[in-house]
């Protein structure tokens, strides 16, 4: 919620452009939304675009804001070393990417080497995975870092696990034909996306103060400590220029592959057109927005 409330409130504010945020609730919805011309850009999950019917085409990839995953690897406070796991049950959110923990899973060296059980919200909670650790059932599971605080009050703990580069929240894409007839309009929004990402790491007082009314409304959250938590897990990790990197996109694509029926056999780099982006790069705006934004 804060970086697309960011995008809108610098698009409006610094580029003259009216970002209207439509909530697509429920996943058919959003997966037919951008084809069917009910949006124009859509953020979040870009991996279905890869399977069918689109199967890659007509879809322009655009902005990656974010490659790490979002999550953390909880487990039982007599687990110090992800070798102990080896043999035991490791629980996997069904909603979203499961394939990425899988991911996360084999940097350890441990895909293949532990059991996975997928455990859906309806059964915990809203990432609530870990009460399968707490119980024994299970000896780990991975959980945003939104909503750990619950876990760690229960006396689990955060075990360090390797990173891998993928394209995760906030990514963009579009119609190809909505981009190459709008060219200007696709600049001047990616202005706004970059300009949006400087001013939340940079600015973080000015942006929480002027995001907390409305924010912390929609997001449901009343305590002001916990919203500053949040804006700075879902802050911290982004990066100011969004572009993605080959082994992100490869993963990203592995996951879509896991997920989504038609995705073998395509390049997964043909739907990525970066050209805006390189453009205000090359011209120096984002070096210049971010040295403006860091001075006091």
């Amino acid at each position: 919620m804060p970086v697309i409330w960011a995008i809108r409130e610098m698009a409006r504010r610094h580029y003259d452009l009216d970002v209207e945020v439509l909530q697509l609730k429920g996943t058919a919805e959003f997966e037919a939304a951008l084809p069917e011309g009910a949006c124009e850009v859509i953020i979040e999950r870009l991996d279905y675009t890869y399977g069918l019917p689109l199967r890659g085409r007509n879809v322009t990839m655009f902005c990656a804001p974010l490659l790490t995953s979002e999550t953390e690897l909880v487990v039982a406070p007599d687990i110090t070393d992800p070798a102990q796991l080896v043999g035991k049950r490791v629980a996997l959110r069904q909603t979203g990417r499961p394939h990425a923990s899988i991911l996360r899973l084999r940097a350890m060296g441990l895909e293949g080497r532990v059991q996975t059980e997928i455990v859906p919200d309806s059964a915990v909670g809203r990432w609530a995975q870990w009460k399968k650790v707490l119980s024994g059932e299970a000896a780990a599971t991975f959980i945003s870092d939104l909503y750990l605080e619950p876990a760690l009050q229960a006396g689990l703990k955060v075990l360090p696990a390797p990173q891998v580069p993928i394209v995760n929240l906030y990514a963009q894409g579009c119609l190809t034909s909505f981009a190459a007839a709008n060219d200007a309009l696709m600049r001047d929004y990616m202005r706004a996306n970059v300009h949006a990402l400087a001013w939340l790491k940079l600015r973080r007082g000015e942006a929480l103060e002027l995001s907390r009314g409305e924010l912390m409304q929609r997001m449901g959250i009343a305590d002001r400590r916990q919203f500053e938590r949040w804006f700075d897990a879902i802050v911290s990790p982004l990066q100011l220029k969004p572009y993605p990197t080959p082994e992100a996109v490869a993963n990203m694509y592995e996951v879509a592959c896991s997920l989504f029926p038609g995705c073998e056999g395509l390049n997964p780099l043909a739907t990525w057109d970066l050209h805006w982006l390189k453009q205000l790069d090359d011209e120096g705006f984002v070096d210049a927005l971010a040295q403006q934004l860091a001075t006091p």
